[in-house]
């Protein structure tokens, strides 16, 4: 059932219709202003102009949900920090002490946290979003980190989140991670898809010394060694290769387009769910931003397979959704600015000949 609803999901996102992009472009360019004198900004705000199907977009309830689950990769000593930390972070989230809780609250944003996988039983906690598929993957040097079924599975909780945010009347969405050990399954599917050598895809994620990277290059040959995943079937890639929490967020791309809504990405482990949810459908790119350039050794190529720029470059490799909540208030400012500025006739100014 998972397979037809995902499909379903896939079938419905419909690229943004090139005659939308024509009234915000020619209001920007009527803004009292030498015309693409805001460069980027003014792409951004055309973007989402066209998404709302209007020439005077707003950016309204802003949400980012951060994903959390473990990896049983870990246990080949590829992370500088024990996974027990997983479960210990999403309660620092849920009592506002984290560096997602600070930037949120810095843009005015919601932000939700999710159990995708985390090795721990939470019980019942207040305001943990019990979306559990499994107690974390299982090592992939070894076999599958997850069955298909529950791949899609937590693809499926994803489209749902971001679903419950479009009902929510979110209109600016984000998506982060928390999850011990996920920058090795993020490089292990950059390997594939960028049919690059593990030692150029791996980074120091949490801190690993020098030994831990080439145990990091040398679970994820092993990995893709064991599992041979087919690049033909991107369900098969994530299922093998990828985290119950990447999924999660592969899921949330998916959905937040099937909904019209933008969708943020933060950094290289965002990035890599993207990258696997625009091989489901590459017409999630009109409805995407990519917030930054992390620090992470490939982010760059990363960004490149997925054809678009990063607004900003910051050094950053915290994850969490941190970038994606600093692009808010670049896109909410790109916005006002198209919606807010006036026109050379409303200003009384005198345009260029």
């Amino acid at each position: 059932m998972n397979h037809g609803e995902v499909s379903e999901i896939i079938a419905s996102i419909k690229p943004v219709e090139k005659a939308s992009y024509i009234a915000p472009k020619t209001r920007m360019d009527d803004l009292t202003k030498p015309p693409g004198s805001l460069g980027k900004l003014e792409d951004i705000a055309i973007k989402i102009a066209a998404i709302q199907g209007t020439d005077k977009p707003e950016i309204g309830k802003k949400r980012i949900y951060t994903l959390a689950g473990d990896h049983g990769v870990t246990e080949e000593g590829v992370s500088a920090f024990p996974s027990e930390v997983t479960p210990q972070m999403v309660m620092n989230f849920l009592a506002g002490g984290a560096a997602i809780n600070v930037l949120t609250r810095h843009v005015g944003s919601e932000i939700q946290v999710a159990d995708l996988g985390v090795a721990y039983d939470f019980e019942e906690v207040p305001g943990l979003l019990p979306l559990k598929v499994g107690m974390g993957t299982a090592n992939f040097t070894k076999g599958p980190a997850m069955k298909r079924e529950a791949c899609l599975e937590a693809v499926i909780k994803g489209v749902n989140l971001a679903k419950q945010a479009a009902k929510d009347g979110v209109t600016l969405l984000g998506v982060g991670e928390m999850g011990i050990g996920n920058t090795t399954s993020a490089a292990a599917l950059l390997t594939l898809y960028g049919g690059m050598d593990p030692d150029e895809a791996v980074g120091r994620g949490t801190g690993v010394d020098d030994a831990g990277l080439k145990r990091k290059a040398n679970a994820i040959r092993r990995g893709i060694e064991i599992n041979t995943p087919d690049l033909r079937d991107p369900i098969d890639v994530l299922s093998k290769l990828g985290g119950y929490e990447i999924a999660g967020m592969t899921g949330v791309y998916l959905g937040a387009a099937a909904c019209g809504v933008p969708i943020v990405a933060d950094g290289f482990i965002s990035t890599s769910s993207a990258l696997v949810a625009l091989k489901l459908a590459p017409a999630l790119a009109d409805y995407l931003f990519l917030s930054h350039l992390s620090l992470e050794q490939g982010h760059r190529k990363m960004i490149e397979l997925t054809g678009l720029s990063p607004l900003l470059e910051l050094d950053m490799r915290l994850g969490e959704g941190t970038g994606a909540a600093l692009a808010f208030s670049i896109i909410e400012g790109a916005t006002k600015i198209l919606s807010e500025m006036a026109t050379f006739a409303e200003a009384g100014v005198t345009n260029k000949d």
